[in-house]
């Protein structure tokens, strides 16, 4: 989702800026295939990272809403230059799509977004690793699953998520589990 607002806010600010005047004087066909070069690059990274099927929704999502921005300027909805929105309205399916795509962006932006972030800060799982080591509780070592503050030597600080302190780890393995404490939605 940040990468889908962040790649139509950047294009419709620079749009204002000037970048739209650039564009007015050359092929419809350029125009587009410039407009498709951030999502692209946005696919390729979110696509790395979480898989071709989010990249590719990413390149979608990101370059329909470039598209809409291209059409405001194209119909003269907004004021070349200055990008301040003209008082004409030229109706038709181009100005609808347009609309749409404008209240998609809000949406996403001021909704969606804020959701999603709002959820991944209290959904239980770690920000970082989550190693099950070695600790020495003062009566022998233990199992225990930390979650991964600093190296230190030979092995791990850490958060003991039962323990509920700091401690260190040694003989350190990746646990496949990240989650530390229920989803605060259960609480």
């Amino acid at each position: 989702m940040l990468a889908v607002v962040v790649s139509r806010t950047t294009y419709a600010y620079f749009a204002a800026k000037d970048g739209a005047r650039v564009h007015a004087d050359s092929s419809v066909v350029h125009t587009l295939l410039a407009a498709a070069v951030v999502p692209l690059t946005f696919a390729l990274v979110v696509g790395a990272f979480h898989g071709w099927w989010w990249g590719g929704a990413v390149a979608v999502a990101s370059y329909a809403l470039r598209l809409g921005v291209i059409v405001e300027y194209r119909t003269g909805r907004r004021e070349l230059g200055s990008g301040k929105r003209t008082r004409t309205s030229p109706s038709g399916w181009l100005q609808h799509s347009a609309d749409t795509a404008t209240m998609a962006a809000l949406l996403l932006a001021g909704v969606v977004l804020p959701v999603i972030a709002l959820a991944g800060a209290v959904d239980g799982r770690s920000w970082t690793s989550v190693v099950e080591c070695d600790v020495n509780t003062g009566e022998g070592n233990e199992r225990a699953r930390l979650v991964e503050l600093g190296r230190k030597g030979n092995g791990v600080v850490g958060w003991d998520i039962e323990g509920d302190e700091v401690v260190n780890g040694v003989n350190c393995g990746v646990s496949e589990n990240d989650v530390v404490r229920p989803p605060l939605w259960r609480s």
